[in-house]
């Protein structure tokens, strides 16, 4: 019991405080799977991790989604610019190309290169703002990069807010619209764990009730005091956070292989001495190819 609870407190961090800041979730949520053999850990706890998220989102929100009614062309983009995203994220579960990309190094340099390129977005002037100049276009943008979010390692608040940058909106509204833009990604993967665990018959108990209470916690904590943050500061942090995954993301990786090395040793497996050897050199030849020239 005590060993679920905290459990579930860890990923219901990792899900709130990552899913709203730029850096991957899933990503995260892929690592911590990858390196600690959670017994709680399930398709019910992930679901409940995702509705935490979005009811967390709702509630902060509440005031602007109560005034979709007498704004009903914000809730049109907003519609819009999910499209993109449901489409193909809809196609890449389905035909589980998703798999192929659940890979730590995948992971590493996805994060890296997207904190840099939200990083330089963030140098744009401003003269755009989501009342007058958010339309069918700027909206369908951002709905286009967001598509880049279904590959983990790349944030989907971070993508949506990269885009918008872009589009010379100030970082306040970029963020908005990152937000309001969770709310039918964070609706639809919910609504895809629901019907596969209908369809694998899963049984309700109360580890998901507690996922959904720590996940809103966390969610909307993160949520209030980024959005403090980006109306004083700059997206640097962002580059920090993506520079400091991707050296631990590294480190865990190498820690793996080295594990699995030394158990071959002791078993005096040739095969898999030879196979992880060669794992680690390729690692290293590729860290020296995809470093740039001083």
């Amino acid at each position: 019991m005590l060993q679920d609870f905290i459990e579930i407190l860890i990923l219901s961090a990792v899900q709130g405080i990552s899913e709203f800041l730029p850096i991957s979730s899933s990503a995260h949520l892929i690592l911590i799977s990858n390196f600690y053999d959670f017994s709680s850990s399930s398709l019910f706890i992930d679901i409940g991790l995702h509705l935490g998220s979005l009811f967390a989102i709702i509630y902060y929100f509440k005031k602007d989604l109560l005034n979709l009614r007498n704004n009903q062309k914000l809730l049109v983009l907003i519609l819009v610019g999910s499209i993109p995203l449901i489409i193909f994220g809809y196609i890449i579960y389905s035909k589980e190309i998703i798999n192929l990309l659940r890979n730590i190094e995948i992971i590493a340099w996805t994060t890296l290169f997207f904190g840099l390129v939200l990083f330089l977005s963030d140098k744009r002037d401003i003269n755009q703002n989501i009342s007058t100049d958010l339309n069918i276009k700027a909206i369908l943008f951002i709905g286009l990069f967001q598509i880049l979010a279904l590959i983990p390692g790349v944030s989907r608040a971070g993508i949506t807010l990269t885009a918008a940058r872009f589009l010379r909106f100030n970082r306040v509204d970029s963020s908005k619209i990152a937000f309001l833009l969770s709310i039918p990604a964070l609706a639809g993967a919910s609504f895809l764990g629901l019907k596969d665990a209908v369809q694998q018959s899963i049984e309700l108990n109360y580890l998901l009730l507690i996922a959904i209470t720590f996940s809103f916690i966390f969610s909307f904590i993160t949520v209030k005091y980024f959005i403090k943050y980006v109306s004083n500061f700059s997206l640097k942090l962002s580059l920090s956070l993506a520079i400091l995954q991707f050296v631990l993301t590294h480190i865990f990786l190498y820690e793996i292989i080295f594990n699995e090395l030394g158990e071959a040793l002791s078993d005096r497996n040739l095969t898999s001495i030879f196979m992880l050897s060669f794992e680690l050199i390729s690692l290293e030849y590729q860290s020296v190819i995809r470093t740039p020239p001083e």
